[in-house]
């Protein structure tokens, strides 16, 4: 069965996931994994869809004209067989959490520890939170541990960066629990 991943991108107002959920009931799509969020006003929205009966995008694009009308950017990719499944990641989970004074960088920095290391990110995000006069940049991170990696190491990793970045940089556990 043929994956795409559907995109949507606008100013966000009620109503968008609705809309885009309708349609795709309407066509008989299943919706394998999702993501949306607001970042800044804009609302963007990242779905893995399929439907045995629609092998082409071509085949179901037009039924997003509605929402390109209304101002939303509308983006479908066809994924290569087994770009729908999430890998097997192995590891132990953890929240990495940074809070401090916004500045360029803080993401990169985090970033790149994590990344020389072998960590997998599996989600990010981040927001301004506070007065607009001091805002506080906010950004959570979960990601995968490599076998050998413990929490204690990570957190001496981050250390250096808290003082560096002069944020407050926390790491813990995720236990995962099986139903």
């Amino acid at each position: 069965m043929q994956h795409f991943a559907l995109t949507i991108i606008g100013r966000d107002r009620p109503g968008i996931v609705s809309q885009v959920t309708e349609i795709l009931y309407q066509l008989g799509f299943n919706i394998a994994d999702s993501s949306c969020s607001i970042l800044g006003g804009q609302f963007s929205m990242i779905l893995i869809i399929s439907n045995p009966k629609i092998s082409s995008k071509e085949d179901f694009a037009d039924a997003f004209s509605p929402l390109e009308e209304s101002n939303l950017s509308v983006f479908i990719r066809t994924l290569k067989p087994g770009g729908e499944k999430r890998p097997e990641l192995e590891g132990d989970l953890c929240m990495i959490s940074v809070y401090g004074a916004d500045k360029p960088g803080i993401v990169y920095q985090v970033a790149k520890v994590l990344g020389e290391r072998q960590i997998n990110i599996t989600d990010l995000n981040t927001k301004l939170i506070g007065a607009d006069k001091r805002p506080v940049y906010v950004m959570m991170i979960e990601a995968m541990l490599p076998e050998g990696i413990e929490i204690e190491t990570v957190e001496e990793w981050m250390a250096e960066l808290k003082k560096e970045l002069q944020v407050d940089i926390s790491v813990r556990s995720l236990v995962t629990m099986e139903l």
